[in-house]
């Protein structure tokens, strides 16, 4: 059912715990969702006292009572919460009895839980979760869109221009379950990225992130610091985007999810890096990105090719409307 013109807009919160890479998702999706709608997007950042955020979510019995006061988590209730992470879990179970049941509920990733629990779903296709309320995706949302990268390469245009074609953008992620970065790595790492660029005479855009081991970061930056191009060190206005959209070509890190759906995002060619670990969900992940046409493997040179870019965001964004108007138009 199409919403009438004259209604209000949507209140849509996006919750998480304020961690980049999670807050990324639900932003990403709640700006999507704004990009379709008339909506007012609220980000709510969750916080626990103590170690009230380390308990199981069905140990958290009354939650609103230990969440700090910067969490702002109080009526009036949004039409549409989207939330993401384990901290958020608590709040999403219990949103719309607390609303009066006017709150329509999507999770983002795999709660762990019946999906029944939620309104919908929005998982990553790698984790093979379904339901009649699942909507799985390649990869995660993100807030790539081609306005936010022509806004950004604006910004930095002043930077990025005199820098020599290819421009190569290398985005490192960093520790997680399954991956590291060691030193030794690193260093690998930097001379496979050397080479290439040398030998096109090209330039780089590297960034890091919160994730990157200091010792690792500090190899890579000073191995390639001799090449032509930047390296952003965390001080001053984030490049991230500004790297993405003057990109020829991208080297994403292969532990992240969400950085490698960005680069895919953008319709240019996208190299994985090489870690130390593995994980068999990243595995089938990057397997959906190369059949896509979108990802390979980087195996020391550049090369070109086509591909329609990854718009997993907006179709999500779109099946959360669809969803929210036949919930509402039920009654």
């Amino acid at each position: 059912m199409a919403p009438s013109t004259t209604q209000r807009p949507l209140i849509v919160w996006a919750v998480s715990d304020g961690r980049a890479g999670i807050e990324a998702q639900v932003t990403g999706l709640a700006g999507a969702v704004a990009a379709r709608r008339d909506a007012t997007v609220i980000v709510k950042r969750v916080g626990w006292k103590g170690r009230i955020g380390r308990l199981p979510w069905w140990l958290n019995l009354l939650p609103r009572r230990f969440l700090t006061p910067q969490s702002d988590i109080a009526p009036p209730w949004p039409d549409v919460w989207i939330a993401a992470g384990r901290a958020t879990l608590p709040l999403s179970l219990r949103v719309k009895p607390w609303s009066g049941g006017k709150t329509f509920v999507v999770q983002v990733q795999d709660p762990r839980l019946p999906p029944s629990k939620f309104d919908l779903v929005i998982p990553p296709k790698h984790d093979r979760l379904a339901g009649d309320n699942v909507f799985p995706i390649i990869g995660s949302p993100g807030r790539v869109n081609t306005d936010r990268l022509e806004t950004d390469l604006v910004r930095f245009k002043d930077v990025l221009d005199r820098l020599p074609h290819p421009r190569v953008a290398v985005v490192i992620g960093g520790k997680s379950k399954a991956h590291n970065l060691s030193p030794v790595r690193a260093a690998a790492m930097a001379r496979e990225i050397e080479l290439p660029v040398t030998q096109e005479r090209g330039s780089v855009m590297v960034t890091f992130t919160r994730r990157t081991p200091p010792q690792a970061q500090a190899i890579l930056a000073s191995r390639l610091k001799h090449l032509p191009g930047v390296i952003w060190d965390g001080t001053g206005e984030n490049p991230y985007f500004a790297y993405l959209a003057a990109a020829d070509y991208i080297l994403v890190t292969e532990d992240s999810t969400n950085l490698a759906t960005d680069a895919a995002s953008t319709g240019k060619p996208v190299f994985i890096l090489k870690m130390d670990g593995e994980s068999l969900k990243l595995r089938r992940f990057h397997e959906d990105l190369e059949r896509l046409g979108a990802a390979r493997p980087f195996g020391g040179a550049f090369h070109s090719w086509k591909y329609e870019p990854l718009a997993e965001t907006d179709r999500a964004a779109g099946e959360v409307l669809s969803r929210y108007d036949a919930w509402k138009a039920k009654g």
